[in-house]
């Protein structure tokens, strides 16, 4: 056994955790680089290294994880991009679905597309709804291309045409000429990103992954190359959005599934800790400097989805956003992160977010250049951050700065003390991230009630308890090394990929030897991607159909058995869809027939977790914290002195009732009045509500 590497980059602290061979840890959190982000990611190595006493040779995997990805899409700062699309189909990323997110807007702004209608080049050439050719690949306008991409300076071409997801020999052709006419253009197929029916998303993810190819091959190439200067030759893995693990050859090739990266990680360290505490119906909770992603956890398992939004115009406005057809957990991600800058709107109503400080120049507490108010300088003036442990001490605040930001742009404004300005962002932010966390649920027919939760991210901790109250949770875990959860929850997913295709079945005229053939298809496409990042033997496979009856608009995954199909299969395929659209939909239909679009295979390494059996810990009262500090209570809007312990000194079977603090270096865990809490015996603190009978 060796030691493993695991490096998230997110908007504002880029973390690095080292998991030892013993399986103890050592992580650091750092300011991300902007200008390079490698730069934080390799100190962040060196630290943890230096602190192990390790050498690069005695690490056998580094997993990575970044929001690059992201941020190119929503600060529109990725390569110049063209998009080569059959002939009277240019205008299809602008006419999307032909509605409107928001009806009663009149005013309605809607996502610009990623390329200008100037570089969206028409090519003559037309295949049917089943593959066959109508019209040949035009050669020549495809030359013809050329010159326009070259006096527009274009990076990066996507080519997507109609139906090329049933044969795509016009799109491979097409880059064939493209490759061999300018070797050094980045080429996207929207056949290869995402092989799937419907033609706006289809197109919408082939942009979006050629728009970041560049700049995410740079980066990635680049710190490939730095990390074997430095003798890391052991394997490094991409997390992608859907919770696994794949090779740096895929991650260059189709970044767009890197979205989500980050994110991802932090719903399989919800799931590991759901399993190892019994907690069936959970909400995850991740918090971070720049976002806060929350994501339903039933039955151990997160919600998963095909598809996703991007940059969205309108906070929790479905449609409002660019599509992105890839694999991903699904889940609710807003912006409202510790450096999100809190201002007052024109109705003298407190706004936080979605505008982030960043790490450069962070919040006016990090003296930085920072001057406007953000949530962090709000938790610093309440008094809920040690400001001495934060960030393990790498990071001096200034509680003065902090304070005289809140002042200038909230206090005045509103004539309300800091104290009082401070909580009104606090109260915001949490009611904002409570608002999704509601919408998100009911988008899917799920409640939040009578649901526990695990908090996570360097700001989760701090704002949990009050979110608890707001959303009626029981019982909040905390796990160990919770402030850097997305990284510690990469060294807990598999290598795994998974590939999709769409063919049209009815389950009454049902073809199994098509679904085989396609079946054998995609678990070799999918088994020559993990085989290179596992020699597992034992590697899992599922299978699942994307149904709906006949007329409907949309689709649902349905879980398939793996094996060899005949014709009889068609009545398991109608039992499993009439389950799963029941538990989503509380009914079925009769008298229509259902049909498949799509079919999903998923090869996956399995993963070695031991849960062993811990006894209960016996229950004691802390009586000894390290010190006092001067805290905002908002039940009694006064100022008290509450008791702060260190994580570090707490044992299993500890006991603590609220108000108080437990820090430790890369958060701080708020108790609030509603709550007492207990260290378990995997030393996660638990928050248990006050008069909950945890039935």
């Amino acid at each position: 056994m060796k030691a493993r590497l695991a490096v998230d980059i997110g908007g504002t602290f880029t973390d690095v955790v080292l998991e030892l061979a013993n399986g103890a840890r050592l992580t650091s959190k750092l300011l991300t680089t902007q200008s390079y982000p490698g730069d934080a990611v390799l100190r962040g190595i060196d630290d943890v290294m230096r602190r192990a006493g390790l050498s690069p040779h005695d690490v056998g995997l580094i997993i990575h994880g970044t929001t690059l990805a992201t941020n190119a899409l929503i600060e529109r700062s990725g390569a110049r991009t063209a998009l080569l699309t059959t002939r009277g189909h240019r205008d299809a990323l602008e006419m999307a679905h032909e509605d409107r997110f928001d009806q009663y807007d009149i005013n309605i702004d809607r996502p610009q597309p990623l390329v200008p209608r100037y570089l969206r080049l028409p090519i003559r050439e037309r295949m049917d709804r089943d593959g066959n050719v109508l019209l040949p690949l035009d050669e020549k306008q495809v030359a013809a291309a050329l010159p326009i991409l070259d006096e527009h300076e274009v990076e990066s071409v996507a080519v997507g045409y109609l139906h090329a997801f049933m044969n795509a020999a016009h799109e491979q052709r097409t880059a064939e000429i493209l490759r061999s006419a300018r070797p050094d253009l980045s080429i996207t197929l929207a056949s290869e990103v995402c092989p799937e029916i419907r033609e706006f998303e289809r197109l919408s993810t082939a942009c979006a992954n050629a728009y970041v190819q560049p700049r995410m091959s740079r980066y990635l190439q680049r710190l490939s190359a730095e990390l074997l200067e430095r003798d890391f030759a052991c394997p490094f893995f991409l997390m992608t959005s859907g919770g696994g693990l794949t090779t740096l050859e895929t991650a260059t090739r189709f970044p767009i599934r890197l979205v989500e990266s980050g994110p991802a990680g932090g719903a399989i360290l919800a799931k590991q800790v759901a399993r190892e505490s019994g907690l069936e119906r959970l909400l995850s909770f991740d918090m971070g400097g720049t976002t806060a992603k929350l994501c339903l956890i039933d039955d151990y398992e997160p919600l998963m989805s095909r598809s996703f939004e991007v940059d969205r115009v309108y906070r929790f406005k479905k449609g409002s956003g660019l599509p992105v057809r890839i694999p991903v957990i699904e889940m609710v991600e807003i912006g409202a992160g510790g450096g999100s800058i809190a201002s007052i709107d024109k109705l003298h109503r407190i706004q936080v977010g979605p505008q982030s400080a960043g790490s450069e120049p962070g919040p006016a507490a990090y003296g930085r250049g920072g001057t406007r108010p953000t949530v962090t300088d709000a938790d610093i003036q309440l008094g809920r951050i040690v400001t001495e442990n934060f960030a393990a001490g790498t990071l001096q605040l200034d509680p003065d700065a902090a304070g005289e930001a809140i002042e200038r742009s909230v206090g005045k404004v509103l004539q309300l003390g800091p104290d009082l300005s401070a909580f009104g962002i606090s109260e915001v932010v949490d009611e904002n991230m409570a608002a999704a966390a509601r919408t998100h649920a009911a988008e899917f027919g799920m409640d939040l009630g009578r649901r526990d939760m695990v908090a996570f991210g360097g700001a989760a901790p701090l704002h949990a308890a009050r979110l608890g109250e707001k959303l009626g949770v029981r019982r909040i875990v905390i796990p160990t090394e919770a402030g850097v959860g997305s990284a510690v929850g990469f060294l807990l997913a598999p290598v795994a990929y998974e590939v999709v295709r769409s063919r049209h079945q009815k389950l009454v005229s049902l073809c199994a030897d098509v679904v085989n053939k396609l079946m054998t298809e995609m678990h070799e496409e999918a088994l020559a991607v993990v085989q290179q990042g596992s020699s597992a033997a034992d590697l899992e496979q599922t299978r699942h159909a994307y149904m709906r009856y006949v007329g409907q608009g949309h689709e649902i995954p349905v879980a398939l058995p793996v094996e060899h199909y005949t014709d009889a299969h068609s009545a398991a395929f109608q039992k499993a869809f009439e389950a799963a659209y029941s538990q989503l939909y509380g009914r079925t239909i009769t008298g229509i027939d259902v049909e498949v679009l799509s079919w999903t295979l998923t090869i996956s390494a399995p993963v070695r977790t031991v849960m062993a059996e811990l006894p209960e810990p016996k229950i004691k009262a802390v009586v000894n914290p390290v010190r006092q500090q001067s805290f905002f209570d908002p039940v009694a809007a006064e100022r008290i002195d509450i008791p702060v312990y260190l994580r570090e000194q707490l044992a299993p079977g500890d006991h603590l009732t609220g108000p108080a603090l437990i820090t430790e270096d890369q958060t701080t865990t708020v108790i609030t009045s509603s709550y007492e809490a207990t260290i378990d015996a995997r030393g996660y603190i638990v928050l248990t509500r006050r008069g909950d009978d945890n039935e």
